[in-house]
């Protein structure tokens, strides 16, 4: 997972969007919080109600739920590339929702990366041209953005493809580019909307892969929308799930396996790979005072990773603080109750 850090990268405070005859008005005959059934009665859309979150540096959070839930309005919402009805959205100190036109375009030509499903690539453009093509927006030299493309292919994994056209390509190698073009002008904070779900699985897994690796060399502050709870979980250090355009439950993938905020959560997780998300620490008991660490793991360990050792043990394995002292002890019961839970014999 990302290395995240205290900073508040960026703020959703009361977030909303409203589709209507009259959005601003019915908000404000609502005393700014509209129930869900006056939206219907009175012929609105609630497509983002009273969203608010923070997104910390270095984190990768993911938003999901179904379609038309809301995840992809509120990503269009934070970069105003649909106007919010009502709310803010903090970046460095600024109110988004008051920002100028030409202020936002500075935000995101210099301190945004984007990233969409469908790619966006420019046709008649080479991998090159389209991966230089918003430096060429900035009024970069060409000199200079070449050689930053190039840098950016590389990262990728496209070096070798820089003059062939994005019909020469494979979607995974199409996306690449996406990424390498949105990754060229350094931005602070990365949005991407569903960026390989109209992948196969094969391609789609191998852009995960690549996404990890990257973040891993990058360290980017990342908003990433998905409705795939395993790519969540696979990528994310917090989860958000929304249904109706709200944010019913944000919280780490170990959290909210364990601890769902209500059944519409309880169903998205219900297959999650409990062996991948739950740790050690999470399930442990109470070890006796003076209990031997020897054959003991990190608190972090999954399930799936310890999961041999205890079956096979005769005693509970001891579970090690960070000065490798004993903090507790995982046994036979317990691992089966957290991965089975219900079902566990």
């Amino acid at each position: 997972m990302s290395k995240t850090g205290d900073e508040v990268k960026i703020s959703c405070r009361d977030l909303w969007k409203i589709f209507g005859e009259d959005p601003d008005g019915f908000l404000a005959r609502h005393g700014g919080a509209p129930a869900a059934e006056a939206f219907a009665a009175e012929n609105h859309i609630g497509a983002v109600r009273s969203v608010s979150f923070d997104v910390m540096a270095g984190e990768i959070l993911i938003v999901m739920g179904l379609s038309g839930s809301g995840k992809s309005t509120l990503i269009r919402c934070i970069t105003r590339l649909i106007e919010p009805t009502a709310g803010q959205v903090l970046f460095e100190g600024q109110d988004l929702l008051t920002a100028s036109e030409s202020q936002l375009i500075e935000l995101r030509r210099h301190k945004m990366g984007m990233v969409f499903q469908n790619f966006g690539l420019l046709p008649h453009r080479t991998v090159m041209s389209n991966v230089a093509f918003p430096l060429e927006v900035q009024g970069i030299g060409k000199r200079k953005r070449w050689e930053r493309a190039q840098e950016m292919i590389d990262l990728v994994g496209l070096e070798g493809r820089e003059r062939n056209f994005p019909r020469e390509l494979s979607g995974g190698q199409q996306q690449r580019v996406g990424i390498a073009r949105s990754l060229a002008v350094a931005p602070e904070i990365w949005f991407l909307d569903e960026p390989f779900s109209a992948l196969d699985p094969l391609i789609r897994r191998e852009m995960q892969d690549e996404f990890l690796r990257l973040q891993k060399m990058l360290n980017k502050t990342i908003v990433f929308i998905t409705h795939d709870f395993d790519e969540a979980v696979r990528l994310g250090d917090r989860i958000g799930i929304m249904k109706d355009g709200l944010l019913v439950q944000l919280d780490t993938p170990e959290a909210m396996v364990r601890n769902p905020a209500n059944d519409y959560v309880a169903e998205f997780t219900k297959n999650a790979p409990r062996e991948r998300i739950i740790s050690a620490r999470a399930i442990m008991q109470a070890a006796a005072p003076g209990a031997s660490g020897e054959q003991g793991v990190a608190g972090d360990t999954k399930l799936g990773d310890l999961a041999l050792r205890v079956l096979t043990s005769e005693a509970p394995v001891p579970v090690l603080g960070d000065d490798g002292a004993v903090v507790g002890i995982v046994t036979r019961e317990a691992l089966v109750q957290a991965l089975y839970g219900e079902a566990a014999p």
